[in-house]
């Protein structure tokens, strides 16, 4: 049982503010639109999007599993933070005992933006998690990032 994670960070022109606001307060409405071939649902099932929320995101069949639910265990606006845990689905009970993503957002001096994904899990004994498996997470981080800061770019009114 191994503790074990991977940071990915990224630079963007996109504002802080915009960038957390699009990607994490209006993911679940975003990513299914803007990654179609990736996620097919993205529903809050309990909550209102803050703390103790718990949603749950349908994947396609690009993905090696059908489903994660996550508890978002902090969203704080202000400071452009947000951490959630898996609960449910992915490769809990398969792979990992837990798993979590802390993601922060910060300002640069060129009004973009510097967005950090540290993505940490425990493996269950006798498991490891391959570099296969954890290039294949840091694409998908890197897809939807990528597909936000593009859409954002595109339309400069949004999440004003």
């Amino acid at each position: 049982m191994a503790l074990s994670g991977f940071t990915v960070e990224f630079t963007s022109p996109v504002s802080a503010t915009k960038l957390f606001n699009a990607g994490i307060i209006d993911g679940h409405n975003l990513g299914p639109k803007l990654m179609p071939q990736v996620i097919e649902s993205i529903a809050i099932l309990e909550g209102d999007g803050g703390v103790g929320t718990i949603k749950q995101a349908n994947f396609t069949d690009v993905v090696p599993f059908k489903y994660t639910k996550e508890r978002v265990d902090i969203l704080d606006k202000e400071n452009l933070e947000y951490k959630s845990t898996l609960i449910e689905g992915g490769q809990l009970g398969k792979k990992v005992e837990w798993a979590s993503n802390h993601i922060t957002v910060e300002s640069a001096s060129d009004g973009g933006c510097v967005y950090k994904v540290s993505s940490e899990y425990k493996t269950l004994p006798g498991v490891e998690i391959t570099d296969e498996e954890i290039q294949f997470a840091k694409n998908g981080i890197a897809g939807m990032f990528k597909a936000v800061e593009s859409f954002v770019l595109a339309n400069p009114d949004a999440y004003a």
